[in-house]
């Protein structure tokens, strides 16, 4: 099972955290991945194209011209598709771009996330994560005594307004609430700060619990 050095917010070391097995040792599926991502970024899209038909053209109601004696072809209105500004044929309209990934493949994608990053070492387990007031100075200060910099997913057992305000200014830095958190979320991240709280409510619905190495010495 993967192991992490769980860390004070102060960067020392705490113990370590012996992983679920089952989420962060998990076969690394680089396509399934691949194909999260892209239902993720196909379901954040909104088709608002949009182009009217003859029908939605104002005018038209009459005809340009009489129907005979002019020497001209019969028209019927101003609004047909090969008058200028009149309706447009086959042209785009707003559809429904969902896409669903089976729920199955959606945790193996997640689980899959998850091992590579473990792999990589780029998991850091802290103890505790609390802030009494905003404050994005002690946010900052936080990720400097952990060394991590760049883009940086912070994963919360439960939705806490301080700690958010205090890392959305910083450049790079997601938090999350687990378990809702996304592939896309995980890959981008060059390191992922997960609260060692936080790991029984994903980890419930991914499979499983993760222990500490005093537990499984025991």
């Amino acid at each position: 099972m993967p192991s992490v050095t769980l860390r004070k917010t102060d960067g020392q070391a705490a113990g370590s955290v012996v992983l679920n097995d089952r989420i962060f040792g998990a076969r690394v599926d680089g396509n399934l991945m691949h194909l999260a991502v892209k239902v993720e970024r196909t379901n954040s899209r909104q088709d608002t194209r949009s182009t009217k038909t003859r029908a939605a053209v104002a005018g038209g109601g009459r005809k340009p011209y009489r129907q005979k004696g002019t020497g001209r072809a019969r028209q019927g209105s101003i609004s047909s598709p090969h008058y200028r500004h009149g309706g447009i044929v086959f042209g785009p309209h707003p559809r429904d771009l969902h896409a669903k990934l089976p729920k199955k493949a959606r945790r193996a994608a997640i689980t899959s996330a998850l091992t590579a990053k473990a792999q990589a070492e780029e998991i850091i387990i802290l103890d505790s994560l609390v802030f009494d007031t905003i404050s994005t100075k002690t946010a900052a200060a936080l990720l400097k005594s952990l060394g991590v910099e760049g883009r940086v997913l912070v994963i919360l057992p439960v939705h806490t307004p301080a700690i958010y305000k205090s890392f959305r200014n910083i450049p790079g830095v997601e938090v999350r609430v687990a378990p809702a958190f996304s592939v896309q979320d995980i890959l981008v991240a060059g390191k992922i700060l997960i609260v060692q709280e936080a790991l029984a409510a994903f980890e419930t619905v991914l499979g499983g619990a993760a222990q500490t190495s005093e537990e499984v010495a025991a």
